[in-house]
């Protein structure tokens, strides 16, 4: 019996030395735990910081820039054999914009296989002639044929010349319904698109949108007249009086 109370109480001390090697201290303990009650909320803030930049507008519908086509259609009559004045005058119109806007370089796409088919060929040599009118050159006007889907139907005579032009995807995707069902604190998939796409159809120069224009030199002649009456002590600003003590009419 003695014998067993022993292997028992030196059993006990080896738990307890066991206990005491591995034991923390109670200020350890405190530091781990808000150790990982601070990442938990950091990683929790780097979530919804992504999940916020994921679904901003911007992102869902960016703006891009891009060569695309500039088309202009002319319906063209079946018994049409020459083409009228405000016609020649937005074909000339156009070329102008194709050296301004493009590489100066106009394709005719006429169509075969159309009802109008022979009034197309037609005119073909005054849409030439209005586009040489607007400042292009024999060698920059190309023609090419495309076929008709409908030989029933009158097919228009297409002009086009390529562009650098900015663009955005199309509108009207609701893939989720808004009215309920959504517990994030986000925007939906449509939101931003039309603000987005009037921006990119506004913008005269595309290329604004990916860096600024240098600015132009000042005038010399401005900036003397400025100097001299700064010199002067006399008020270098510019008068305004338009529009000064005048009277609104009730």
């Amino acid at each position: 019996m003695a014998k067993l109370a022993s292997s028992t109480s030196e059993g006990s001390r080896m738990k307890m030395t066991l206990h005491s090697r591995f034991k923390l201290p109670a200020s350890t303990g405190v530091v781990l735990l808000t150790g990982l009650l601070v990442a938990g909320c950091q990683s929790q803030k780097q979530s919804n910081a992504e999940l916020l930049a994921s679904h901003d507008y911007r992102y869902q519908h960016p703006i891009v820039v891009s060569e695309a086509p500039e088309t202009l259609d002319l319906p063209i009559g079946r018994n049409t054999r020459r083409l009228g004045g405000p016609v020649t005058d937005s074909i000339a119109s156009f070329a102008m914009d194709s050296r301004r806007q493009g590489n100066g370089r106009v394709e005719i796409l006429v169509p075969t296989g159309a009802a109008n088919e022979a009034a197309v060929h037609a005119v073909t040599r005054d849409i030439r002639g209005a586009l040489k009118q607007g400042g292009l050159s024999r060698s920059q006007i190309s023609t090419r044929t495309y076929p008709s889907s409908d030989p029933s139907a009158d097919a228009p005579i297409r002009l086009s010349y390529a562009r650098m032009k900015a663009t955005t995807g199309e509108c009207g995707s609701w893939p989720k319904n808004i009215g309920g069902g959504i517990t994030q604190n986000t925007n939906y998939q449509n939101f931003g698109c039309a603000t987005q796409s009037n921006l990119a159809a506004m913008v005269e120069n595309p290329s604004d949108l990916i860096t600024p224009r240098s600015s132009t030199p000042g005038d010399q002649n401005r900036r003397a007249v400025v100097f001299e009456k700064y010199r002067k002590g006399e008020t270098t600003a510019s008068q305004y009086t338009e529009g000064v003590g005048a009277e609104v009419s009730e």
